[in-house]
């Protein structure tokens, strides 16, 4: 009787877990797509960087964020954190953590070449600890009744089922407030202002990388339910289209760039969250294909007119197209347009704007705090060794003649 009376808990259980691993894979996809992208004198800083920004950032989310967002805390005996519950609280901190972990995973690829190492960990910790958990907190952890004023002033709170705007945008936005206070790496631009950008390291590391994180999307989002009486089909069918319309976006748009292509499928996925159980799979297409377009376009933008030296152009990737998924759910998830309703464009472009204020400002304080201190850059001497042997001592294939 009990057992029979426990499987739902243990289901939920084990439906947060399986997410929680998903995403967690998905960590590997963003070294890889670093990996590939950075030069060589930089693969092993990149792989390096990101499961250290995890293993700090569980702790500091633990201790600190978790409770910022919801509220909840640790600090209790074991016997009370698993309850009678079979420990659902303790997987869904797990789920919610690899959410929050993708935030330094994000920006890394943005900075990537030039920051110094310890410093770019405190700066995730800080943002992982406060900036992050706050926005959170008024989105997801229903706090500080920002949801309740929001739907008495627009008719819906702001919607991000699976986290365009609080993961992808808040991400991309702050990875921009750090790429600004870095400043471009060495010999990025001419003196007279010419665009001498460098090619990928190995465009098969960066698209193991983009398929990584496509696999693991499907955790990201469809697990977003956070229970399996919530699972919805329509996510899984809406994350598919969305992916599929950023790389045909991208692929033409970006020429047949394999880079774009790969990375227009991320675009797609990244703003089809928001609204994946909401929207018409239709909606879904069209969604993913502005986002691998906007990101293309945004890319040469922000790197050649801009001048804005965004390694990986995550501002463009998450920033942008994350943006835009929390716009287009406010869309494409109307009943007019085929969706199933309970959203508000108006709401949606809030929030929106909300997330991208919280990260500009919450990002700014932090990297100019961290930058100030202690310095974030590295030395001109070791950025020209690289950070594979001036941090890490070792470069990727030792027994090789590192390439410039």
């Amino acid at each position: 009787m009990d057992t029979q009376v426990n499987l739902p808990i243990g289901a939920d259980v084990l439906f947060l877990m399986l997410g929680a691993v998903m995403v967690l894979a998905m960590h590997g996809g963003f070294a890889f797509l670093e990996v590939g992208t950075v030069r060589y004198k930089n693969q092993v800083n990149a792989l390096v960087k990101i499961l250290s920004d995890w293993s700090v950032c569980t702790v500091v989310y633990m201790v600190v964020g978790y409770y910022v967002a919801y509220g909840n805390g640790f600090l209790a005996p074991a016997s009370a954190l698993l309850g009678d519950t079979q420990g659902v609280e303790l997987v869904r901190f797990f789920f919610l953590l690899a959410f929050a972990a993708a935030i330094p995973a994000i920006i890394s690829g943005g900075i990537a070449e030039r920051a110094r190492f310890w410093p770019q960990v405190l700066a995730a910790a800080l943002l992982v600890a406060t900036v992050y958990p706050f926005f959170e907190s008024l989105i997801w952890g229903q706090r500080q009744s920002f949801q309740l004023w929001l739907e008495g002033f627009a008719g819906a709170g702001f919607h991000d089922f699976a986290g365009s705007v609080v993961v992808h945008a808040m991400g991309g936005w702050l990875a921009l407030t750090g790429i600004v206070v870095l400043g471009p790496r060495m010999g990025r631009y001419g003196a007279d202002g010419s665009s001498r950008p460098f090619p990928p390291s190995s465009i098969p590391f960066l698209a193991l990388g983009s398929w990584m994180l496509i696999v693991g999307w499907f955790g990201f989002n469809v697990m977003s339910a956070q229970s399996l009486a919530g699972i919805s089909g329509l996510v899984a069918m809406n994350s598919l289209l969305a992916l599929a319309g950023g790389v045909i976006a991208a692929l033409i748009v970006g020429k047949n760039d394999p880079g774009f292509v790969h990375n227009g499928a991320l675009a797609g996925l990244v703003a089809v969250c928001a609204g994946s159980d909401v929207m018409h799979p239709l909606g879904a297409v069209v969604t993913g294909a502005i986002g691998g377009a906007l990101f293309v376009y945004m890319f040469h933008v922000t790197q050649e007119r801009f001048r804005i030296d965004d390694v990986l152009g995550v501002w463009p990737l998450h920033g942008l197209a994350g943006a835009w998924g929390g716009i287009a759910c406010g869309i494409f998830g109307l009943q007019g347009l085929g969706g199933l309703g309970g959203v508000s464009l108006m709401a949606q472009v809030i929030g929106t704007l909300l997330g991208i204020v919280v990260a500009l400002v919450g990002g700014f304080a932090v990297y100019k705090l961290v930058d100030l201190t202690i310095g974030v850059r590295m030395s001109q001497a070791d950025e020209y060794k690289g950070a594979d042997l001036s941090i890490h001592h070792i470069g990727a294939n030792p027994e090789e003649r590192q390439g410039p």
